[in-house]
């Protein structure tokens, strides 16, 4: 297997989080532009007067740039130690579909238990991917 194959998961990561960040920008857009919040409300993030739907792609957002950090990371290491492996490659997978579907929920019906299971779900492979990468690398001898 070739180590380039760990950036096909992380580059739809990036990308997706790319499509999120651009959907905040519409969604605040068209807030300010419908007069319902003003420009100044922010000015220092996210005011109290902006509402929820607008305030939630940017919370989204945020969590993009939280814990996947640890996932481009981990990929990372994976191919400058030359040590992607299939399962390897399925977990990174695994990550990305998690992300996409706690994305999905948050952006749309935002139910709190199911985000709650996709991200637990998605921390815990993770956290398998850090003790492959462990046991595979930091560890080997």
């Amino acid at each position: 297997m070739r180590a380039e194959a760990i950036f096909q998961p992380l580059t739809v990561l990036a990308l997706w989080t790319g499509a999120v960040l651009l959907l905040t920008g519409i969604r605040r857009t068209r807030a300010v532009q419908a007069r319902r919040v003003s420009v100044r409300d922010f000015q220092v993030g996210e005011g109290a007067a902006v509402p929820p739907d607008v305030s939630v792609t940017n919370r989204n957002f945020m969590n993009l740039l939280e814990m996947p950090v640890l996932f481009y990371v981990v990929s990372l290491g994976f191919y400058v130690a030359h040590a992607l492996d299939g399962a390897v490659l399925a977990l990174a997978w695994g990550y990305v579909a998690l992300r996409l579907i706690h994305s999905a929920i948050h952006l749309t019906f935002n139910r709190v238990s199911a985000r709650f299971a996709v991200f637990a779900a998605s921390n815990v492979v993770l956290l398998v991917m850090w003790i492959r990468f462990l046991m595979r690398v930091a560890w080997a001898r």
